[in-house]
């Protein structure tokens, strides 16, 4: 069994390539959705982010209110240090063992979704690293309209994260953006191909 990691800057379209793949055959883990999970009410990691951000990060229902704690984290890289330190390392712990389960089930490509592979390092633990890019603009089009944030917002977002051409360094595949869904899926059935034949 193979374990891709798969990443890209905020709003550059991870989660649809994904999806891609997981239609070609692959077994897709996403670390955004184990993200959620751990932190919810009764999650492992729900506790700890109300002791380290208090009551005022929760909606009314006591589930975190994630439009403001991403607020509080995209304007201060203390707070954000501190909830990535608190997450991060149950996120992992998950994905370890959702990843020995997909082997245990025969899977032969694994593809590892999540935001910060390369600023965490964890992607020099897999077989390869795919990076989705995509043109600034365009991101931050897709960022205001997905997430209704402000064009500040959407700058502190970026900010927050590390720079494209970082991650493309250090990357194996890249897969562009910028076009139609058919370019994409092109683009995909591409690196498919190689990592079946590597």
């Amino acid at each position: 069994m193979k374990v891709y990691g798969l990443t890209g800057g905020i709003a550059s379209g991870k989660s649809t390539v994904a999806l891609l793949f997981e239609d070609f055959g692959a077994s897709v883990i996403d670390a955004d959705k184990i993200s959620r999970d751990v932190v919810k009410p009764g999650g492992c990691g729900y506790q700890k982010i109300l002791d380290a951000f208090g009551k005022s990060v929760t909606m009314p229902d006591g589930s975190l209110d994630r439009r403001k704690l991403r607020k509080i984290i995209f304007s201060n890289e203390q707070k954000r240090n501190i909830l990535n330190a608190i997450v991060h390392p149950l996120v992992m712990k998950k994905s370890t063992s959702e990843i020995e389960e997909a082997k245990s089930l025969g899977a032969r490509i694994v593809i590892y979704e999540a935001a910060l592979l390369v600023e965490t390092g964890v992607y020099k633990g897999f077989d390869g690293l795919i990076v989705v890019d995509c043109a600034l603009d365009l991101q931050k089009k897709r960022l205001i309209k997905r997430d209704n944030l402000t064009a500040s917002e959407v700058d502190k977002a970026l900010a927050a994260q590390t720079d494209t051409e970082s991650r493309k360094s250090v990357s194996d595949y890249v897969i562009t953006n910028n076009g139609t869904e058919r370019e994409l899926f092109n683009q995909v059935q591409d690196i498919w191909h190689a990592i079946l034949e590597n």
